[in-house]
């Protein structure tokens, strides 16, 4: 088998089980804050609002892009690869591939949590060689279905750090009911995956497994704007955008 050729194929494999990379982050997180000593007089409020911040910012990042995307591209699908037209213009214009710019960042966030130089050093490594082939596969996907119109595209176009002089308007209006509809699990996903780590950071420090009293307020309200979203994309049209 030709090395591209198994690139795509491995690419592919590893579409269909992209989410478990997340799982498996987390777990690596967990394990390695198990380890860590900590001074138990620390006051960690600063350092941990701002590692929030940095994993909103990739949430940010997806929902602006996603604020613009048509129908059938950009999705969350794991099954197989899925696109109905090239995306070439909002924050494609700049960038090949800015939702997973996004997934970068919010497990980055999580990562500095650890505040683990060598985790979060490997966590990139394994973040780049895992969704490496990804792409390349994404991309010979896109290529053998749109052909020429890619191929001019992706020529001009990085596939990971942004050049913004490339910039160049959507076709789209910017939806917010798109981005609630397609991206209330991964704000839920964040406010879970943060609240575990405190958990076990309490644990590591004290020898009992208790929130401190900001996680417990983030969780709950976190809880609370999940379930709405939820149940409004669930049960009503509300977040219905045609064409999209």
């Amino acid at each position: 088998m030709a090395l591209a050729e198994e690139f795509e194929q491995s690419g592919n494999w590893l579409f269909k089980r992209r989410g478990y990379l997340p799982m498996a982050m987390l777990a690596a997180g967990i394990f390695i804050l198990l380890l860590k000593d900590y001074d138990p007089g620390r006051n960690f409020l600063v350092t941990d609002f701002v590692f929030l911040f940095v994993s909103f910012i990739g949430l940010g990042i997806r929902a602006f892009t996603i604020g613009q995307a048509p129908k059938n591209t950009s999705g969350r699908n794991i099954k197989e690869q899925k696109a109905d037209e090239v995306n070439t213009t909002g924050t494609y214009s700049i960038v090949r591939h800015p939702l997973y710019i996004g997934n970068f960042v919010i497990w980055l966030g999580l990562a500095l949590f650890t505040e683990s130089f060598w985790f979060i050093v490997i966590f990139i490594l394994a973040f780049w060689l895992y969704y490496e082939r990804i792409m390349f596969a994404e991309e010979q996907y896109l290529r053998k279905k749109f052909g020429r119109n890619y191929e001019e595209w992706a020529m001009r176009t990085p596939p990971f750090l942004p050049k913004f002089s490339l910039w160049t308007p959507g076709n789209l209006s910017f939806s917010w009911k798109n981005i609630f509809k397609r991206e209330y699990n991964g704000f839920g996903n964040i406010i879970f995956a943060f609240t575990i780590l405190d958990l076990v950071r309490n644990y590591r420090i004290t020898g009992n497994y208790y929130p401190e009293l900001r996680w417990i307020i983030i969780f709950f309200s976190g809880l609370i704007i999940w379930l709405i979203l939820r149940t409004l994309e669930k049960k009503t049209n509300l977040f219905h955008v045609e064409g999209r």
